[in-house]
Formats: C-alpha cells, structure tokens, sequence
C-alpha cells in the first residue's frame, strides 16, 4: 500500500505562509531543493487545495523556471510527470497535463488511491491536510523548517485531530533550515 505524506515549508513558529499570505522564506538554497526534489521524486500523484495547485503549476506553465538550473529542470521534470489532484469548489478548471479537478475531498477515494498506487502520494495545503488528518489517511509528515518566525498566518497545522508521531530522520542544512520526517502512530 502507498503512503500519503504531508509535505510542508514551514516557519519555526508553525505557519505556512505570513498573515500577508507570502512564503518569500521558504525560497530554499540549492542543498534544501535538492532535498525536497529527492522527497518527492519517489512520487506519483499529488493531492492539492486550490492555492497550493495555482502556486506549483507555475512549473509546467513558466519554463523559463526548468531553465534556471539542472536542479530546477529535475523538478519540473518529477512534478510534470505526476498524477495531480485539485479539490476545489472555487477553480473553474486545472490548466496542466495529468491533472484532474475534484469539488469535495473524499476520505474513500483517497484510501482506495493508497492501496492501489505504486507508489506514494504526498498531500499539500494545510486545510486540505486537515481532511486527510481528521480521516486517518496520513501515514508520513515532511516538514522543511525555516529558521524564521512570522507571528501569525496560515498554520501548518489545522486539524484538531490529536495525532502522536515517531521521528524517523532529521536533516540540517547549513542555512539552519531542518527536516524532520514523521511516522503518523496507529
């Protein structure tokens, strides 16, 4: 069965975006985006609220990003040929290649997506992670630290799901940003 992991930037002091909603913090140096790329390389779709979607389709719709670097060609490369998934009500339509558009989250489709999958699914946007939480769908959690406290904004967190984890790793980086991956406990 695959897993679906919650990936997530987040500030020291547990948000995912500023009040403002910007995330201008979480522009990661060349060692942390090698990182992330090689967290989702062993992915194969993609679940996404609608902002999160709108942020992540720049790479296939802004090429001049793959251009940037080999590292930036990896990535667009990986999230290009994934599966994505976009539950909104509010989005008219999805605008990239293997991507399809979902008006509600359902926790049984989600679950049959795990265990017919090759291999894992990552979930991203805390509200809709919040849904994935409260259904006991979430099995791993990524979680990119900034060394930056923002105050307030969008939490990484909103599901008020108790849940108990068991580290599994911890990476540093040399900029103080940390990666800690998360086991979800039965």
């Amino acid at each position: 069965m695959a897993k679906l992991i919650y990936v997530a930037n987040v500030s020291l002091d547990g948000y995912i975006e500023d009040a403002h909603g910007r995330f201008e913090w979480t522009a990661p140096i060349d060692e942390v985006f090698d990182f992330i790329t090689d967290v989702v390389r062993p992915v194969g779709t993609y679940l996404y609220g609608r902002r999160l979607y709108e942020t992540m389709a720049l790479w296939e719709a802004d090429p001049t990003l793959a251009a940037q670097s080999d590292l930036m060609a990896d990535f667009a490369n990986l999230w290009q040929a994934a599966d994505k998934i976009v539950y909104s009500t509010t989005l008219p339509e999805v605008s990239t290649t293997r991507t399809r558009l979902e008006r509600s989250f359902d926790p049984d489709s989600v679950r049959e997506m795990k265990a017919s999958a090759a291999s894992d699914l990552t979930i991203g946007g805390s509200t809709l992670a919040a849904h994935a939480f409260d259904a006991g769908l979430v099995d791993e959690c990524q979680l990119i630290i900034y060394p930056v406290l923002v105050g307030e904004g969008k939490p990484a967190f909103l599901s008020d799901a108790r849940v108990q984890l068991d580290l599994l790793e911890e990476h540093r980086f040399g900029n103080g940003v940390v990666n800690l991956r998360y086991r979800i406990q039965s």
